[in-house]
């Protein structure tokens, strides 16, 4: 086992992983930002180092300044958390060039799934089933274009083959908008992620959001922990995810984690990870997957009463995985509702200090936050504060929880979205677990665009 490791990450995920860390008895490095000189992780951390001003470019984004605070606080190993360069293959392979572990896949894993292209085409050599779409990457012939889309039926979808995170998409209903928007698309593309290549999708006009967490060891094991619903989002970001999701039953869970964790075999996967998929009419459709600990990871640890994060760090160690999918039971429902310095209704974010600062508790709440009364907000990263979440054994047991933990949360100097979060609580086409990813936009009367 690690005796030190540097969490390449900050906020209530870096206080995450340095908790998961504590309780193997491994010490914790915190890298951080001048903004983030203040911060409970840094100061709950055994050694911290100052790696560069507050602009993420600069510091968080800054691989030579995290490697470099890996030696000289003689790190063994280097956790990315979520977002920033966790799903960045060439950070992770300087990692392994400089003689650290990268706890996360290979390079070359993040490479494949990485673009939506060839994890496409490994899905599909896996059995996984995908949405219905071009073969490969879009060419430049405009009849082909025409050809595809035609085939496919509209309305289509223009991904991005490098996009992620909601961006790098364009939904076209018609013919005559087509070739533009492949145009427009491929620009973007090039210009946001360095790589121009574009495919198009069936777009599905009301599916679901729903997703297969996995861990795979170095040996050869791979198990599945059962499924996510993220379908409540806004512009392709999640607000609230829950485990398992509504209407999912047994016989359908076993045959798509089976796929994929039989995919996993097949690329050698290392770690965690998250195969995303759209759920409409009875059929999952793989649309990405996610090489890295997700935001929503605690309402699967709360239902299968498994650590992901220390099951990545025993990965990474070269541990076997010390369970089968047979020990596997879920038990209960757990519900995750982020909770972000914005506005809760244009999301407009409020970053400042935080005067009052009240959690709430009680049986089945879990609080994961890295603020604090006094707590200063920056303004010059992700507004996600922290993360509410509620268990109970039954969906409605686990709605009502929230529904109270959410009226004692008090957070006064900045604005909140916990309003927005109470309302989804009493929001009738919630309770019946059948919301498409399209829901909050349209009872928000805002653009998905």
């Amino acid at each position: 086992m690690f005796e030190k490791v540097l969490i390449a990450n900050r906020g209530e995920i870096a206080l995450r992983i340095q908790r998961a860390c504590r309780e193997l008895g491994i010490k914790t490095v915190a890298v951080h930002s001048e903004a983030d000189r203040e911060a409970k992780y840094v100061k709950l951390a055994d050694e911290s180092v100052c790696i560069g001003p507050a602009p993420s470019s600069q510091s968080y984004l800054n691989i030579p300044a995290v490697i470099s605070a890996a030696e000289v606080t003689d790190a063994e190993a280097i956790h990315p958390g979520y977002g920033f360069l966790s799903e960045n293959a060439d950070f992770a392979e300087r990692v392994e060039q400089s003689g650290f572990v990268f706890i996360g896949p290979r390079a070359e894993t993040i490479r494949l799934m990485g673009d939506k292209v060839s994890a496409k085409d490994a899905m599909k050599a896996a059995g996984v089933p995908c949405v219905p779409g071009s073969e490969g990457a879009l060419p430049d012939d405009p009849d082909v274009i025409m050809r595809t889309a035609k085939e496919i039926g509209y309305p289509v979808i223009i991904k991005a083959a490098g996009g992620g995170g909601g961006r790098g998409m364009r939904v076209v209903h018609t013919e005559a908008a087509l070739l533009n928007s492949v145009s427009m698309t491929k620009a973007e593309a090039g210009a946001a992620f360095g790589n121009p290549t574009v495919y198009m999708e069936k777009f599905l006009e009301q599916p679901r959001h729903i997703e297969i967490q996995v861990l795979s060891d170095e040996h050869g094991n791979a198990v599945y922990l059962g499924e996510r619903d993220c379908s409540m989002q806004r512009r392709h970001q999640k607000v609230l995810e829950e485990a398992p999701a509504p209407g999912i039953t047994q016989k359908m869970r076993e045959k798509i984690g089976e796929r994929c964790a039989d995919a996993c075999r097949r690329i050698n996967y290392r770690g965690a990870g998250t195969f995303e998929f759209l759920y409409e009419n009875g059929e999952f459709y793989f649309i990405e997957m996610n090489t890295r600990v997700q935001v929503e990871h605690p309402v699967t640890e709360m239902i299968t009463g498994i650590d992901i994060v220390q099951q990545q760090i025993l990965i990474a160690a070269g541990e076997k995985l010390s369970f089968k999918q047979s020990d596997i039971v879920l038990r209960g429902h757990a519900i995750e509702c982020r909770i972000n310095a914005e506005d809760p209704y244009n999301f407009v974010p409020s970053p400042g200090r935080i005067n009052t600062f009240h959690m709430p508790g009680g049986p089945g709440i879990r609080v994961d936050t890295h603020a604090y009364q006094n707590y200063l907000v920056p303004p010059h990263y992700d507004s996600m504060i922290g993360k509410l979440i509620a268990y109970g054994d039954t969906r409605q047991q686990a709605i009502a929880r929230m529904r109270i933990a959410l009226s004692e949360m008090v957070v006064e100097g900045i604005k909140t979205n916990v309003p927005l979060h109470s309302d989804l609580m009493n929001d009738a086409a919630f309770h019946l677990g059948e919301t498409s990813i399209h829901y909050l936009e349209h009872k928000l009367g805002i653009s998905s665009k």
